[in-house]
């Protein structure tokens, strides 16, 4: 799946030798996160709209060199590594760069956001289930061959979660036989924590329905 096609190249990038005055007003007029400084049209990093509410317009970029962050794409990585880099620097725009380093546009997170609901996970018809089993047992192998076995099929899957050597794991397979599927994953000591209604997540959201209406009664 192609996202080059939602290359943003109308959003500016600013030199080191300016002055704050510009990107202050960029960040008045959006809602962007961050924007990306360059020097001699060679990327150096990124400025944070976090850091710039106590900034002077006359402040220059250069002063605040070592307070850049570096993180971009490339503009040949492919939709799903672009939006690991989008979660992991809480951004919602990423310059893009070329292999000589400079920067040819934006992504948008809105953008890549649309393009990961648009893949079968989300508009094939199927049923959710939810997984987990520790860090060191997974094998997303294994959880293929497991739907595989009981002749569903997995239209997809991704981590969710990863906390206290526990791993979750957000699956998406057709209907039939979802039931013997749900099975298979407990013999094979798999935790479901979203399935049918005697799972666990269901279990824990009813208490908690419960717990609210005694609350409520009191």
């Amino acid at each position: 799946m192609h996202i080059q096609e939602h290359i943003i190249t109308n959003i500016p990038v600013f030199e080191i030798k300016d002055t704050f005055g510009k990107v202050l007003e960029f960040f008045h007029d959006t809602t962007y996160s961050h924007i990306a400084i360059v020097e001699e049209g060679r990327f150096l990093g990124v400025f944070s709209e976090n850091d710039s509410e106590a900034l002077l317009p006359e402040s220059k970029i250069e002063e605040f060199r070592y307070e850049l962050q570096s993180f971009f794409v490339r503009d040949d990585m492919n939709w799903l590594d672009v939006l690991e880099v989008f979660a992991r620097n809480e951004a919602n725009i990423l310059p893009i760069l070329n292999n000589t380093e400079e920067v040819v546009g934006y992504y948008n997170l809105i953008d890549i956001v649309a393009v990961f609901i648009n893949t079968p996970f989300f508009t094939d018809p199927g049923s959710m289930l939810v997984v987990a089993t520790g860090v060191n047992d997974y094998s997303f192998s294994e959880i293929a061959q497991i739907v595989e076995s009981n002749n569903a099929k997995l239209i997809g899957g991704f981590i969710t979660d990863t906390q206290n050597d526990i791993i979750q794991v957000t699956l998406k397979i057709t209907s039939n036989n979802y039931n013997k599927v749900v099975q298979t994953f407990r013999r094979y000591n798999y935790q479901i924590l979203f399935g049918n209604s005697d799972d666990q997540f269901l279990e824990d959201l009813k208490n908690r329905s419960d717990y609210l209406e005694k609350y409520l009664n009191v």
